[in-house]
């Protein structure tokens, strides 16, 4: 239970203080033996806690996700597998899984959506990239505009949708191959453009590294840049940005 409730709660009558007693305990964190799972990171930081899936057996994910099905919480897990999903989803019904994403979540409390995200890819195959890095955006509460394959090859794909993006409070581009994307953005708009190098392309590319050293020299002033194909860090920062453009959404 969120410690704003719990209190509110309290202060109505609608739980005892011997109630909000047990709740308490189990803050800061609570250890359920395969994770200790963090109460408090919405307190510090804003936003709810989010967890890793790859890597994680069916077994931690139903021990993970049934904890907050209980508690009725928002929880968004990333880089999960329809084969995950399959296998929970007969316990847990009320998950939610975007195949395109990756991501596998609860959404108890749909947030309202403000201000606008807008997510640009360089080509169709950097999807996966691009929509993990949207739907994160809009799990955190922002309005989103995608934008995909308008890569440099075919720039008057970029420049017929221009004033859509400059109405963003700031841009994700997810490119490959050499990653020219974000950088021509930049020079194009007065918005923070945040670089996703993808590991499509081909040898030389290296698997993403190329197009991360291309977005790291840009001279095109406002980029910043995350790690290979990390489209949820884009879409976690482009929420934190959309957040500061609007003092009225910040908690």
């Amino acid at each position: 239970m969120e410690i704003q409730k719990l209190l509110e709660e309290v202060k109505v009558g609608a739980i005892s203080i011997e109630e909000a007693k047990k709740e308490l305990v189990k803050l800061p964190y609570e250890d359920i033996g395969c994770a200790k799972i963090d109460h408090h990171r919405s307190l510090r930081s804003g936003f709810g806690e989010v967890i890793y899936c790859a890597g994680k057996s069916v077994s931690q994910l139903k021990d993970i996700y049934g904890l907050f099905q209980s508690r009725k919480e928002n929880l968004m897990g990333t880089r999960a597998s329809r084969e995950q999903y399959e296998a929970l989803k007969a316990q847990i019904p009320d998950l939610i899984y975007d195949e395109d994403a990756r991501i596998l979540r609860l959404e108890y409390k749909k947030p309202s959506k403000s201000g606008c995200v807008a997510v640009l890819t360089g080509g169709t195959s950097d999807l996966h990239v691009a929509e993990e890095a949207a739907v994160t955006a809009e799990y955190f509460g922002c309005s989103v505009t995608r934008i995909y394959d308008v890569g440099v090859a075919g720039i008057h794909r970029l420049l017929s949708r221009i004033e859509d993006i400059r109405k963003a409070n700031c841009v994700i581009a997810a490119a490959g191959m050499e990653g020219a994307l974000p950088g021509v953005v930049a020079g194009l708009v007065e918005r923070p453009v945040i670089a996703v190098p993808t590991s499509i392309g081909y040898g030389a590319s290296f698997g993403g590294v190329a197009p991360l050293l291309t977005m790291l020299n840009s001279c095109a002033e406002g980029v910043a840049v995350v790690n290979i194909d990390n489209g949820f860090g884009a879409g976690y920062l482009a929420a934190q940005m959309n957040r500061m453009a609007q003092p009225e959404s910040r908690g």
